[in-house]
């Protein structure tokens, strides 16, 4: 093997556009691009090389500390932080309704936020000399109201500035709303909070980077402004001549002053870019798990903790409410059931299972819910105040917030004390088996981990009306029996309605009272999970449920398929009813030679897939004279037909082993 130093195999090239010595390659950079690249760095290069290089650095601090040098730094930095607050104050609010909210004319409104990055400095000032100069449009009405006058005065400056600044701090503060996902704030409403607490304790903390990366840049932009400043507030020494001001004149008596004085606001400059680099941008509140920490630890055991009185405004467990919904839009259906019912929304994809969750929410133009819960109607309220809690599939915790101050989120919504909220919050943590992480935050845990957190934050608040939305999903078997247990153990007493949209059919059977069972926003079964179990009215939830499902048209033999044949029954639905036929695993026989005796449903077919189920093995089957048939065997079975991908078969059902459900 070569060692070091040694040279490369003739015909071995360093890979092309790649750093010699690197050991990497890439695709080679073409020169037509890689020319004129070069040419505008060197383009934006040079003139700050020409400051640098032009500045008597010998002279730099007499420069910097002369008199008037000293006072129009005084009034720059006034008049920028002026203005950012200005920005902060009228920016922050236009940023979130241009992120936020659908209005009429919003393109617009976003156009004229872009206007001054765009428009000519001293066009903006003269705008503004014509909006609020003592001739403008308003400019009388402020000094004879006020007695304020813009023109040739250091507010006028501050009027200046934020006229080119506040577009910086809108449009980076819009981006980064838009890239944060509105299930944080929905979730944070569903747990009690109001409009401005989710804005205060949610929204800005998590575009936090974005903020403050506009914010940066609007404050630079203000400190540097030019154009608009001398010709809306003049120059006057002390009052408005700023530093940008300043070096305009010192160019024409001392332009060595002039270098130093620009050297200065270029080092400011490039100082605020270097500190955004790579500190404030990216996407809000999105941080990497910590890989050390994200394993899933199992779950310390532990016994039900006595349920700790309700705080002020909190739904206390003693009291009972009852749901009623009628649901339009997307979702059809009417909705009833009683205090301390549990049903199990299952469905395919796209069945609107989840819409039907964010209507109860009031989260939803797709639907309406008529809510009412007990002796409330609800509908017209907001979600803040409907008593409805909501877990979404991925949890949806606060990332800059530890687990316990995620889970007490709720009751401090409430009113509730922080000490007892915190308090409350952990025992539902340590009810969950998850205690031990109270201080870490969301990106320090696991999937499953985060998931029993949000549980438990939406349980702290006992809500009136709780909806899960897969809550079990990302857990091993082994901690989803235990926060299953917990669960139950919760839900039997709890005195409202819970709804739990679920793929687990164990979730569905061992926690609800009910099942039901949507597709294409209709209600296709509203049962009981044995009768479900029994006599499924969906394919897909007989699929689920392992079962066979067929449908077809009820004949007087049995049913008629779509792709031709008829499935012999023992007891078949009247002619004509269109029906689905069950049939379970179990029930399906397999040959490797055409059967003979009394199965009168016998088809050729070819093992497609096998899975193991437990002790049992589940054979997928395809035929082009049935719809494809899964059967359950033993592997001694299967070893003993000799059973592979592939292999040629023969399937058969026994009539009386067929049931027939109408749909």
């Amino acid at each position: 093997m070569p060692g070091p130093g040694t040279t490369p195999h003739p015909g071995t090239t360093p890979g092309p556009g790649t750093i010699p010595g690197s050991g990497s390659s890439g695709p080679r950079t073409p020169l037509a691009l890689a020319v004129p690249a070069l040419l505008a760095v060197a383009f934006l290069l040079l003139p700050l090389v020409g400051i640098v290089a032009r500045t008597e650095w010998g002279e730099l601090g007499a420069h910097l500390t002369s008199p008037a040098a000293v006072e129009a730094l005084r009034l720059s930095l006034l008049v920028s932080f002026w203005s950012l607050g200005l920005s902060l104050l009228l920016g922050v609010p236009l940023a979130w309704l241009l992120a936020r909210v659908d209005f009429p004319g919003k393109a617009l409104v976003r156009s004229l936020v872009l206007l001054p990055m765009v428009l000519p400095p001293t066009v903006g000032g003269v705008a503004l000399l014509l909006a609020f100069g003592r001739r403008g449009l308003l400019g009388p009405w402020l000094e004879s109201w006020f007695g304020l006058t813009l023109p040739f005065h250091t507010t006028g400056a501050v009027v200046a500035a934020t006229f080119v600044a506040m577009p910086f701090l809108v449009i980076s503060l819009e981006g980064a709303l838009a890239g944060l996902r509105p299930r944080y704030e929905e979730t944070a409403a569903s747990l009690g909070a109001s409009p401005l607490r989710v804005f205060r304790t949610v929204t800005l903390p998590m575009v936090a980077p974005g903020l403050i990366a506009g914010a940066a840049l609007a404050w630079a932009r203000a400190l540097g402004e030019f154009g608009a400043t001398i010709t809306f507030a003049g120059n006057l020494p002390g009052t408005t001549q700023t530093l940008p001001l300043q070096v305009y004149l010192l160019l024409q008596e001392q332009p060595e002053a002039a270098t130093s004085v620009s050297l200065l606001l270029l080092a400011i400059a490039m100082g605020v870019l270097i500190a955004l680099r790579g500190r404030f941008t990216g996407a809000p509140g999105e941080r990497p798990r910590a890989p050390a920490q994200v394993a899933e630890e199992p779950a310390p055991a532990a016994g039900p903790v006595p349920l700790s009185p309700s705080a002020s405004g909190v739904v206390r467990p003693r009291e009972h409410w009852p749901l009623h919904a009628e649901v339009t839009g997307f979702n059809r259906l009417t909705l009833a059931a009683d205090p301390g019912t549990t049903i199990a929304v299952v469905g395919p994809n796209g069945a609107g299972k989840t819409t039907l969750l964010r209507a109860l929410l009031g989260l939803t133009p797709r639907s309406h819910a008529v809510l009412s819960l007990g002796d409330a109607d609800v509908t017209r309220l907001p979600p803040h105040r409907r008593g409805v809690a909501w877990v979404p599939q991925d949890g949806a915790l606060f990332p800059h917030l530890t687990a316990l101050a995620n889970t007490a989120y709720g009751l401090r919504a409430h009113g509730t004390p922080r000490a007892e909220a915190r308090r409350a919050a952990q025992e539902w943590l340590d009810r969950l088996g998850v205690g031990h992480l109270a201080h870490r935050r969301p990106a320090q845990l696991s999937g499953g981990q985060a998931g029993r957190v949000a549980l438990a934050r939406a349980l702290a608040v006992r809500p009136r009306l709780l909806l899960l939305d897969e809550p079990l999903a990302a857990l091993d078997q082994t901690t989803r029996a235990h926060v299953r247990h917990t669960l139950r153990s919760h839900l039997a007493g709890f005195g409202g309605v819970c709804l739990i949209v679920t793929h687990d059919p164990v979730e569905a059977v061992s926690l609800a009272d009910r099942v039901l069972v949507l597709d294409d926003g209709r209600a296709l079964q509203d049962a009981p999970p044995a009768e479900v179990t029994r006599h499924p009215r969906s394919p897909w939830v007989a699929r689920m449920l392992g079962r066979n499902a067929w449908p077809g048209t009820a004949t007087a033999d049995g049913l008629r398929l779509p792709g031709g044949g008829t499935l012999v029954v023992a007891d078949p639905l009247p002619a004509g009813t269109e029906g689905l036929a069950i049939i379970a695993p179990e029930a399906v026989s397999v040959h490797r030679d055409r059967p003979s005796g009394s199965p009168r449903n016998v088809w050729p077919g070819t093992v497609r897939e096998i899975t193991a189920s437990g002790s049992r093995l589940r054979i997928l089957i395809t035929s082009d004279d049935a719809p494809d048939l899964v059967a359950e065997i033993t592997p001694q079975a299967a070893a003993e037909l000799g059973l592979a991908d592939g292999t040629p078969v023969w399937t058969s059902v026994k009539a009386t082993e067929t049931t027939l459900v109408t749909v």
